[in-house]
């Protein structure tokens, strides 16, 4: 923690500072007037009530006046420091009269407590309680630079040395007063320099965090934009290279160029499957609308297998083993289709030919679970706890040599807590990997309540 004993803070933070710490010092005046005043009027009822029982106090007619004196000033500066909270809130600015009212309560504070000690005993050294309380709560909580603590200490101890003569103390009796007088306020500065230090240095922090969660805000917004103009611009170049390998095979061609056709075309595939990735993964964080719609799940994982058997040619074995039928959830069915086929093609690409790919449905505790379970190569447990972050290094090339962005599975976690669920993941190197989706299940008297 940076030490602030004779200095102010530095200039990119000084003013701003000064007008939060100017707004905690008003509160903090509101707050200790009224426990001023709640202080001084049990003070009065105790005196009406148990008048001997204070001590001497029946000796001292300066403790009637002062105590109503000390009962009126509290209220008058709540009054003003509630005028003066309304004010700061209206203009967010520090004003010299805010600043002169704090200076002025501290000082008024700090006062009563001498005053008291004088009221109780002749002779200070012997009753400084109240004196050093006084001292403390102000240096707690009210903030001051270095400049104004000094300026309130040689005013307070001008006060003493005022409060001394007028009680006719006689001088050796002063210079011990004196002494105890320049230690406590020697103490009262340090303790105010440390909490002005600690203050300071938790605000700087919180506004270095807050500037720096901004940066990161606008970074990652910049770079969404950048990931949506950049992927969609390239799909255009892409169509067209896939168009012209479309038109080149209805022309006469040798084995050769049929090889390098379907070389362009599966490049073609690749680049928008990588297209699709980096807008998904843009869309999915800029989007703030997110529809869904009462889905019944046994349909919706039967038609996006069957289009995945269409695709595939019989290549591979893919089941949907259901134990619930029917069964309903909030589905985005656009998003959450996107999900079924990236896992069910990430357990395609990791598989060899002819091996089965299932994917039960079935309901534990209202909650509805969708597995994905294939009998591939399986994921290093080292790389099961970085799966899904986007870009990490747990993207691998499929067995046929199908690429990887590293985003396909972020967005699948993205897309499944945007539908209230979560995703989970079992795998064993050599013996498959499975996928796991939790979803809330919508029952069938919130589906007649709904239509």
């Amino acid at each position: 923690m940076d030490k602030h004993l004779f200095k102010n803070l530095p200039g990119k933070y000084k003013n701003a500072y000064r007008d939060y710490y100017t707004n905690q010092n008003l509160a903090s005046v509101r707050v200790g007037s009224v426990i001023f005043l709640v202080l001084n009027v049990v003070i009065r009822a105790l005196y009406f009530i148990f008048p001997l029982s204070l001590t001497r106090a029946e000796n001292f007619p300066e403790f009637d006046i002062t105590n109503w004196v000390f009962m009126a000033s509290a209220l008058v500066f709540y009054i003003i420091s509630n005028f003066l909270i309304d004010e700061f809130r209206k203009n967010k600015k520090t004003t010299a009269i805010m600043s002169l009212f704090v200076f002025s309560f501290s000082l008024y504070i700090i006062l009563c407590g001498m005053f008291s000690s004088f009221i109780a005993t002749a002779n200070p050294r012997n009753a400084l309680t109240l004196y050093l309380i006084s001292l403390t709560v102000i240096s707690i909580l009210c903030v001051f630079e270095y400049y104004e603590t000094i300026i309130l200490i040689i005013a307070v101890e001008l006060l003493f040395t005022s409060l001394l003569i007028h009680s006719h103390t006689d001088p050796t009796e002063m210079i011990y007063n004196q002494m105890v007088s320049i230690i406590l306020l020697g103490g009262f500065y340090l303790i105010s320099r440390y909490f002005f230090s600690y203050k300071a240095n938790y605000w700087m922090q919180v506004n270095e965090i807050r500037e720096k969660n901004l940066e990161i805000e606008r970074g990652s917004e910049f770079k969404s934009q950048l990931l949506g103009t950049v992927a969609h611009d390239l799909r255009n170049p892409i169509a067209a290279v896939e168009t012209l390998a479309m038109m080149m095979e209805m022309e006469d061609i040798d084995a050769d160029t049929q090889d390098t056709l379907n070389l362009m075309k599966a490049s073609c595939i690749r680049a928008r499957t990588i297209i699709d990735d980096l807008l998904e993964s843009a869309r999915n964080e800029n989007s703030v609308e997110f529809i869904t719609a009462k889905t019944e799940l046994n349909t919706l994982l039967r038609n996006n297998i069957e289009g995945w058997k269409i695709q595939q040619e019989a290549k591979n074995i893919i089941e949907l083993i259901s134990s619930i039928s029917p069964v309903y959830a909030q589905i985005n069915h656009e998003k959450f289709t996107r999900v079924l086929d990236n896992l069910i093609g990430n357990a395609l690409k990791f598989s060899k030919e002819k091996s089965k790919i299932e994917v039960f449905l079935s309901k534990r505790n209202q909650q509805i679970i969708i597995e994905v379970k294939d009998r591939g190569l399986g994921i290093p447990k080292d790389m099961l706890p970085i799966i899904f972050i986007p870009f990490s290094k747990a993207g691998r090339t499929g067995l046929k040599g199908e690429q990887s962005t590293g985003l396909g599975l972020s967005i699948v976690k993205q897309i499944i807590e945007k539908h209230n669920g979560k995703i989970e993941v079992e795998s064993e190197v050599g013996k498959g990997s499975t996928f796991r989706i939790v979803l809330p299940e919508v029952e069938i008297r919130d589906l007649l309540i709904g239509d």
